[in-house]
């Protein structure tokens, strides 16, 4: 694929969360933003009381998308974390985009073998502290 158009998808791609969470309002609880998108209410809080693994992402990426990056982290960790990754994304496929740089090919790269444990590591980890943190049913 051409890098400037491979640039503009990434830009596109890694923009669209931010802007989304831009237009929304974080909710209070720590999770259930989404709902502000239509979305029905997580199955998980309302079957079993408890946060699901993905528990506040919205809520984390809609904090940290009207600049309230440590009000991100402190919701959801890993939200916080693909929230910063995304705009860095969008960055990165903007500069691909307007200079037709491979570095948004050779950034594919890095998601091989060890990386995806990581972001599993990540993922539970964040899984853990929320639900220690999680104030219930809203």
């Amino acid at each position: 694929m051409n890098p400037r158009a491979l640039g503009a998808v990434v830009a596109l791609v890694a923009l669209t969360p931010l802007v989304i969470g831009a237009g929304l309002t974080p909710s209070t609880d720590g999770h259930g933003t989404h709902t502000q998108m239509g979305l029905p209410s997580c199955s998980w809080v309302v079957a079993f009381e408890r946060p699901c693994p993905t528990c506040g992402m919205t809520t984390a990426v809609t904090r940290a998308a009207n600049g309230d990056l440590l009000g991100s982290f402190l919701t959801q960790p890993a939200g916080a974390i693909f929230a910063v990754l995304a705009a860095a994304a969008f960055w990165c496929g903007l500069h691909g985009m307007i200079g037709g740089a491979y570095s948004v090919r050779l950034a594919g790269g890095l998601f091989k073998g060890r990386v995806w444990w990581a972001i599993g590591g990540i993922l539970l980890a964040a899984w853990a502290y929320k639900m220690v943190t999680f104030g219930g049913a809203p």
